[in-house]
């Protein structure tokens, strides 16, 4: 071996010393205690500890010693590697997530569901904040009864993103023979929300400050396939379903009226929204039909199953204050109508422009 190998192997067994002392400080490493003991340690003894202690830092379970993500956890070395494993993969394990492929092959055989989830991360992106959202993550796909199962991730220079972006992307099992789109209402049927409305983006707001108010509200977010699932399985009267997000409830009845080519007429009395949810709308001078919710959904429902849908939402903890807030009818094609609580009557028409800041 040649002074330049020897000089290797010796820092190369320094620094997993180094590394060891840290991790395990009670415990004395082997050349450590050979050269204790007066006992001379060959060359091919020191390669051989070298070799193991890569193997066994191979094996040893990862772990970001990073506070802030940096760009080399985006250059596919052992950084990335680390990332994914101690970030991404100890949180979502599962065994088609497991072998790390840019893909998964999925064996559809009833109702499970699957996601891909992408992230891109800006240089600077605070470690913790990254593994907040991945816990936050894992607790909702496993109440979803959902599986992550591939993904991929992108480092981008700092101030070429906003921190953190998450893409995702699902595939389930159309169990019943149904087709649904909100093309498909007719005259009569009856529009039901599965509960109050606009909780979401009034807790954001609340969360930012803007209002300067404080209240006992908390996001609506939520899995709505189990609830759907029962829905489903109590009717078969269902004609369209969709969440209202971006554009709250107003917007998915304007697309109802435009696509269906019918007019939708409301019952503001019947709508259900909270009390500090009105209360701060009335503050910024919006209607809560347009504030975001995310988990609550607009279902069409042919008018004769109106009972038995109800019944099923309600059986439900997410649908417990499940309503119907209005109807379908032939007159007015392309028009939604309020009836408001004074008694009078006006359009709610798309919005023009964001009413408040973007915030899903």
């Amino acid at each position: 071996m040649t002074g330049q190998g020897t000089n290797w192997v010796d820092e190369a067994l320094r620094e997993h010393e180094e590394h060891a002392a840290t991790e395990h400080p009670a415990t004395e490493q082997p050349a450590t205690a050979a050269r204790r003991r007066g006992r001379p340690v060959t060359q091919a003894e020191r390669e051989q500890q070298v070799l193991d202690r890569i193997e066994a830092a191979r094996r040893r379970r990862p772990r970001i010693r990073e506070e802030r993500i940096t760009m080399s956890h985006g250059a596919g070395g052992k950084a990335s590697r680390t990332l994914i494993e101690a970030m991404f993969l100890d949180a979502f394990r599962n065994p088609l997530l497991a072998p790390l492929e840019d893909a998964a092959e999925l064996r559809i055989n009833g109702s499970r569901l699957y996601l891909s989830a992408g992230f891109v991360l800006e240089e600077g992106f605070a470690v913790a904040d990254l593994s907040r959202i991945v816990a936050s993550m894992t607790a909702a796909a496993a109440v979803a009864g959902v599986q992550i199962v591939t993904g991929d991730t992108k480092v981008v220079e700092r101030g070429k993103a906003d921190g953190c972006y998450i893409n995702t992307a699902g595939v389930g099992v159309i169990e019943h023979d149904l087709t649904l789109g909100v093309a498909t209402a007719q005259p009569g049927d009856a529009v039901i929300v599965s509960g109050p409305v606009g909780d979401h983006g009034v807790t954001i707001m609340l969360a930012r400050g803007e209002l300067d108010i404080e209240a006992d509200l908390s996001s609506d977010t939520a899995p709505l396939n189990g609830m759907i699932a029962s829905l489903l399985a109590a009717t078969s009267g269902v004609r369209a379903m969709r969440d209202a997000t971006r554009g709250g409830v107003a917007t998915i009845l304007n697309e109802v009226a435009t696509s269906a080519g019918v007019g939708v007429v409301v019952e503001e009395d019947q709508i259900p929204v909270r009390t500090v949810v009105r209360g701060a709308a009335e503050l910024l001078g919006i209607d809560p039909m347009y504030v975001a919710s995310e988990g609550r959904l607009v279902a069409i429902v042919d008018a004769a199953e109106t009972g038995p849908a109800l019944a099923a939402l309600h059986a439900h903890p997410l649908g417990e204050q499940a309503a119907v807030i209005g109807h379908i009818t032939g007159d007015q094609p392309g028009i939604v109508l309020l009836k408001t609580a004074f008694g009078g009557t006006r359009i709610v028409d798309l919005l023009v422009g964001d009413p408040l800041p973007r915030i899903c």
